[in-house]
């Protein structure tokens, strides 16, 4: 009992690291203006392959993947690339407080996909606040919008997208392999999927928006490996409401840095969301505690 109190104490803190991390990535791609999404992307994770790099290196076990990771270290990368490339075209192209909690339907995701990855089967509980997630998520979409609501489709794919990514970092974090590991593979197999892009659509950046794209990528490294860390010290049942302070935090950006007020529907969203995972968050502590019988 004591282990497991520890390890969930770990992945509430890296969590928290994590969603401030992916907020300032956020702010810092969305500083950097009008720049195509795989040249963002490309400079998001190419600090991070020099970090992850360093840190599989100065671990001593040299970089060799551990044997029968290769096919989920594989789906882990695309579909963590998936989501990628759609979270910031959404941040791009809507208030990044709406992107990021649209984001944020990746806990929900992660549930759904655990069935088919990991063998979990969700509950009706878990099932009833899956629904209730993606209710709060229409009213940040907007369906009636029309073609208006597309980047908030975009935005939902990419939590889908982040959501299944996740649940393949905790199947390869229950099969040993090592965190940075994980992150190095999936940051140069996403560098070379941009690369492509980038040669047909390379815009010229100014050092401003150079800067920006390296700061991107620094705040990404910085939460990529402490939401690597978080799920694979504890399930996401345990944590996963933790990660919506990235909300907060970049609803708060937002607004300083580019005067963004999210719209009442969207608040409603955000509660319905929230309040989702909160009570999932506090109903999943309770029937985990052991019986006083």
């Amino acid at each position: 009992m004591e282990k497991n109190m520890s390890s969930r104490s770990r992945g509430i803190l890296h969590i928290l690291l994590a969603a401030f991390g992916f907020a300032m990535m956020s702010f810092f791609v969305k500083l950097s203006g009008d720049l195509p999404v795989m040249e963002k992307a490309f400079f998001r994770n190419l600090v991070a392959c020099f970090v992850s790099l360093f840190m599989v290196i100065r671990s001593g076990e040299g970089i060799r993947i551990h044997e029968g990771c290769l096919l989920a270290l594989l789906a882990r990368s695309t579909v963590g690339s998936i989501g990628i490339f759609a979270n910031f075209w959404a941040i791009s192209n809507m208030a990044i407080a709406d992107a990021n909690m649209l984001n944020k339907l990746s806990p929900f995701a992660a549930i759904v996909m655990s069935i088919f990855i990991l063998k979990e089967r969700p509950g009706l509980f878990d099932i009833v606040t899956v629904i209730m997630a993606f209710i709060g998520a229409a009213f940040i979409i907007k369906p009636s919008a029309g073609i208006a609501s597309l980047p908030a489709l975009v935005g939902v794919l990419g939590g889908v997208a982040a959501g299944t990514a996740y649940t393949f970092v905790r199947k390869l974090g229950l099969m040993g392999e090592r965190k940075p590991m994980i992150v190095l593979f999936f940051s140069v197999f996403s560098c070379v999927c941009c690369l492509p892009f980038m040669t047909l659509d390379f815009a010229p950046m100014t050092w401003r928006q150079l800067l920006c794209l390296v700061m991107a990528g620094v705040s990404a490294t910085v939460g990529q490996m402490n939401v690597t860390a978080a799920y694979s010290y504890a399930p996401a049942r345990e944590i996963s409401v933790f990660d919506y302070s990235q909300v907060l935090f970049a609803a708060i950006l937002g607004f300083f840095a580019f005067g963004e007020i999210p719209d009442f529907a969207s608040f409603i969203g955000y509660a319905v969301i929230i309040g989702t995972a909160i009570v999932k968050w506090r109903h999943d502590l309770i029937v985990s505690q052991p019986s006083s019988n």
